[in-house]
């Protein structure tokens, strides 16, 4: 059941799930299932420029009080929309982004169809029957390849899944699998797929147990012990279940963090992206993204004083 979003939690952050531009219309759909159009997708509907569909929403506390304002006003509570803002901020690709939810796009585009005084309304006019027609939620959700049975998409599924079978390393001991989290993330965001043929972390566990050896971690830290890592059932290799994998001390950890941004994601992790890529499971243009997204930056030296 998708909520209203005056009635939603303010904590939580939705995020684009799905999103497309096709025929130069911006649209997605946010992780609650909320299907959205961006300011420049709902403005080429309307036959306008986003320019103008910004300011009034950027000024919607003072503009909801003009003439403009208060009829679509009277078309938003017609859509059973309450609140107080016409789009709900979210993050595409790390940069912030407002998603005008379905309710206030028929609104905005009803207004401009039949009651803006406009030169020319034939866009909005012929867009707005096309969505009358079934509904802008459906029209969206088809676009973007959303079904909205499958709220939960597959790679989400599997990593939480794996999550909560693996949420017991002992105290005073890290797991590779736990500590690549925000990696995992990334990808999943990115489109690559998550699942029994993309286990970054048996990639990751392979080259820090080398470096681990090569650099005496034993010695170092204290030795790592083996820890039962279990697969979810619909997983090939739940039929092994468990796995015995590597568990490190936890003072090792900050260690750990640096090789792993410093040395992994610039140097090994890219080709293990590139070899989903020439498999065909992963775009190379969402590739090109992930490996951005992965990078850090160093903290600059501090200066003398």
């Amino acid at each position: 059941m998708n909520l209203p979003v005056e009635q939603r939690p303010q904590q939580m952050e939705l995020l684009p799930v799905k999103e497309v531009e096709i025929d130069g219309i911006q649209m997605g759909v946010l992780s609650d299932g909320t299907p959205y159009l961006t300011a420049r997708g709902l403005a080429v509907m309307c036959g306008i420029d986003n320019s103008v569909l910004i300011r009034m929403a950027n000024n919607w506390q003072e503009e909801r009080h003009k003439p403009r304002g208060r009829k679509i006003s009277a078309l938003l509570a017609n859509q059973g929309y309450m609140g107080d803002s016409l789009y709900l901020r979210t993050r595409s690709k790390g940069v912030e982004t407002h998603a005008y939810p379905d309710s206030v796009c028929m609104a905005i585009l009803e207004y401009y169809a039949f009651e803006a005084e406009q030169s020319d309304s034939g866009d909005a006019i012929r867009n707005y029957r096309l969505l009358a027609r079934s509904s802008i939620r459906t029209f969206i959700y088809n676009r973007c390849g959303y079904d909205p049975s499958n709220a939960i998409p597959a790679p989400w599924k599997n990593y939480h899944e794996r999550i909560l079978l693996n949420d017991q390393v002992p105290i005073g001991f890290f797991s590779v699998f736990r500590e690549i989290a925000d990696v995992v993330v990334h990808m999943i965001q990115a489109s690559c797929p998550i699942d029994e043929h993309t286990v970054p972390d048996l990639s990751v566990g392979i080259a820090w147990s080398k470096h681990w050896v090569a650099t005496g971690g034993d010695g170092n830290f204290g030795p790592r012990q083996k820890h039962p890592h279990f697969f979810p059932e619909w997983f090939p290799q739940a039929a092994v279940n468990p796995v015995e994998a590597w568990i490190y001390p936890v003072d090792a950890l900050g260690v750990f963090r640096v090789w792993l941004y410093e040395n992994y994601l610039p140097s090994s992790f890219p080709k293990y992206i590139q070899g989903k890529v020439r498999s065909g499971t992963f775009l190379a243009s969402g590739a090109e993204l992930l490996l951005g997204a992965v990078k850090r930056e160093a903290l600059p030296a501090p200066r003398k004083q």
